[in-house]
């Protein structure tokens, strides 16, 4: 029996990655996957039943489609022969079709496991239906893409299509706990670094396999903390500075002042920095900024003044230009204040960065194929415009997530005080419908 690995050289006598050492040899030791393989998934039914029927394996890197497919092929008692669509050709094609004819003639069947399909191209797909119809192979094929726009129809209709889920942090757990016991220790890192490195992975477990390695060949003389993983694990851009201290502390001198809502010392900065040859078109661009860190939707108008100042300097420049700057200082300073979106925005960042690559909610994923309908996409979405106070209270965050996070918090002043009110009622929809279930 062969597999994608074998050529690579990594048998039993050469070194071989930790991911590697931990490949599942049952099925039951597949990790993630219970909704596919479990006694009521659908393939944990067609074994049961002792049969398999060609297969395609959609989901993202990591998450055992290799490994599933050989073990797929022994508990079948199926010979498995891989060959990858990235490396292979029409002649390999041909080649692993003889090779599954002779099988069959030796009175042994085949599963061919063909690793990335979607890039094979349409001629190419097609090339499997004639020996997936006579049974000479049965046929698993991966693919990280969307099956509905990277297969042929021909191909979908005579595969079932199996959606593997990015690993979940229980998932990943297991396999860090395999891990240590494969490696006869205990990963040097704090518990808030250990959710760290399992929020790295991203949902791939031979990705955070690989991490894990390189963290126990380590070796540190005490537990890393989760900013001591991050300088290990990822390459941080090294500190730019033009040693110019001076700039530094007046733009901040200026930026605080808008902040405090005092326009004559911001004028005052202002002044400072033009008259010591600031770039004006730097500070245009500081205005900017400012009006929406520290105004935002208080006063929707406060970033449309700081982009006219810009043009307005760019039309005439100095020293006639520098009045449009200073207006549009004294506006923004004079403006009610709001962090709210520059908050809301910072904390959806962390958020988004920390749940990876979690999928939108079945409901509101659009479903212009057969088999996207089939896996549920659309089902039970209500059209917003159709419901009463144009508001459904549907969630439309990730079903993991557990409880829909808030980020933005609008301020009682200026224009967020009539936002506030709005997204009371809304919430108030939200968190009522969420009291019901349904």
């Amino acid at each position: 029996m062969s597999d994608l690995f074998s050529s690579a050289g990594l048998e039993t006598e050469a070194p071989r990655p930790l991911a590697d050492r931990l490949r599942p040899q049952t099925l039951d030791e597949v990790v993630g996957q219970d909704h596919v393989l479990g006694p009521t998934g659908p393939l944990g039914r067609m074994l049961a039943q002792g049969r398999l029927s060609s297969l395609i394996l959609w989901g993202p890197p990591g998450v055992g489609k290799t490994t599933i497919a050989r073990l797929l092929a022994e508990k079948a008692g199926l010979e498995f022969d891989a060959i990858s669509a990235v490396f292979s050709g029409v002649a390999d094609l041909k080649k692993a079709f003889d090779r599954a004819r002779a099988r069959r003639q030796a009175g042994r069947g085949t599963l061919l496991f063909v690793d990335e399909i979607h890039r094979f191209n349409r001629a190419q797909q097609d090339g499997f239906l004639p020996v997936a119809e006579e049974g000479i192979i049965t046929l698993v094929g991966a693919t990280t893409e969307n099956p509905s726009f990277e297969l042929n129809a021909a191909l979908l209709s005579r595969c079932q299509v199996m959606v593997l889920k990015r690993l979940d942090a229980e998932a990943l757990e297991k396999l860090l706990k395999r891990a240590e016991a494969e490696e006869g220790t205990t990963l040097p890192l704090t518990e808030e670094a250990r959710e760290g490195l399992i929020a790295m992975a991203d949902g791939d477990g031979r990705y955070m396999l690989n991490l894990a390695e390189e963290l126990i060949a380590l070796e540190p003389e005490a537990p890393l903390d989760l900013k001591d993983l991050s300088s290990v694990l990822q390459k941080r851009a090294p500190v730019y500075d033009k040693d110019r201290e001076e700039h530094y502390n007046l733009i901040s001198a200026l930026h605080k002042s808008v902040r405090g809502s005092d326009p004559d010392a911001a004028l005052y900065w202002l002044a400072r920095m033009l008259s010591a040859g600031e770039d004006p078109l730097y500070l245009a661009r500081r205005i900017v900024r400012m009006a929406n860190e520290e105004i935002g939707l208080a006063d929707p108008g406060a970033v449309h003044a700081a982009l006219a100042a810009k043009d307005v300097y760019e039309f005439l420049g100095s020293p006639e230009g520098d009045l449009a700057l200073a207006q549009a200082v004294v506006h923004i300073a004079c403006a009610p204040k709001s962090n709210a979106v520059y908050t809301a925005w910072k904390s959806a960042l962390r958020t988004a960065k920390g749940t990876g690559s979690l999928m939108p909610p079945a409901h509101i994923l659009n479903a212009p194929t057969k088999l996207m309908k089939e896996v549920g996409y659309g089902k039970g979405y209500e059209y917003d415009h159709d419901v009463e106070g144009g508001v459904s209270g549907q969630n439309y965050f990730p079903t993991e997530m557990g409880k829909p996070p808030t980020f933005y918090d609008p301020k009682p002043q200026g224009r967020e005080a009539a936002l506030l009110e709005r997204l009371e009622r809304f919430r108030a929809v939200r968190a009522e419908r969420a009291r019901r279930g349904d």
